[in-house]
């Protein structure tokens, strides 16, 4: 991952899938999973690198990272 890119993540297991959930809300869509809390983060992070790669191969906006979005 691009230690530039400091994305909000959020985390939670998913009884359904057996697995826990990575959500990044600043960039739409973008979400990976893993069975263990290590793996999900570290397939996130994969995935907002190709998410990025992607959009600016599309010449889209890529979002700045904004920080805490959320509140518990």
């Amino acid at each position: 991952m691009n230690e530039n890119y400091r994305y909000e993540l959020i985390l939670y297991w998913s009884d359904e899938d057996q697995a826990f959930v990575v959500e990044v809300p600043e960039l739409a869509g973008c979400m990976a999973d893993g069975s263990t809390y290590q793996e999900a983060v570290a397939n996130a992070q994969v995935v907002i690198d190709e998410w990025i790669e992607t959009a600016l191969a599309l010449g889209r906006e890529i979002p700045r990272p904004r920080g805490r979005l959320r509140y518990a």
